[in-house]
């Protein structure tokens, strides 16, 4: 049951990363989610694997999971004695776990073509190939308005790439002319540089350290090498 009318949804840029960062960690850190909201703000703040890098206050952070909240798109866990947030996405918007993957690197990370997607999906779900890909995107495209619209949009070539990227719609009409220039994380052809691969490595870094220092802590073990 799809509990909201993606037709009426318009996300604000906080909230888009706040629900990002809640799909991502869902799939990439299950053992510390669903998240507190000082985890949380961390996560939406961190500088790789985000286009654009935010800075947001825990604030910011609690302002948009109320109004996430209220849209059915987020929950929140009052169990234990630090509430944690969980993201409601793919029930709350209506779509399947290939959609929602694809979406939330899109809001995470920004336009990107199919194959930056398949690449960077690898830690939140394996697509068999880049046509597979452009499958679910295709719909996300054509996704009829009695279930609420399109969901994703199709860019046109920028100039010196082979690929077009796509962009998401969640936060409402995107202005083609500011990504009419190729980005900078990108190469010529449309591929992913060094930089993105950078970025990628220390971002799978980090999370070698948090469960080197959580295996530590539960051993009882100093993370401190000798």
């Amino acid at each position: 049951m799809t509990l909201t009318n993606p037709a009426s949804l318009t996300l604000t840029p906080i909230e888009a990363r706040v629900l990002g960062t809640l799909m991502e960690k869902a799939r990439t850190v299950p053992d510390s989610y669903p998240l507190s909201l000082n985890s949380l703000m961390l996560g939406c703040n961190q500088k790789s694997s985000r286009d654009p890098v935010m800075d947001l206050s825990e604030a910011d952070v609690a302002s948009a999971l109320d109004n996430l909240m209220s849209l059915s798109l987020v929950r929140a866990n009052t169990s234990g004695r630090v509430t944690r947030y969980e993201h409601n996405f793919q029930r709350g918007i209506g779509v399947p776990e290939q959609s929602a993957v694809l979406l939330g690197l899109l809001i995470l990370r920004g336009p990107q073509t199919a194959a930056e997607l398949r690449l960077n999906t690898e830690r939140w779900y394996k697509f068999a190939d880049i046509s597979s890909v452009e499958g679910f995107l295709e719909e996300l495209q054509d996704r009829s308005l009695d279930k609420g619209g399109p969901l994703v949009i199709k860019l046109a070539r920028a100039p010196g790439a082979r690929e077009q990227r796509w962009a998401h719609l969640l936060c409402g009409p995107v202005d083609e002319a500011q990504f009419s220039q190729s980005g900078s994380a990108r190469g010529a052809d449309g591929s992913p540089s060094n930089l993105v691969r950078i970025e990628q490595l220390e971002a799978e870094v980090a999370q070698l350290k948090a469960t080197v220092l959580k295996l530590c802590t539960e051993l009882g073990v100093s993370a401190t090498a000798p």
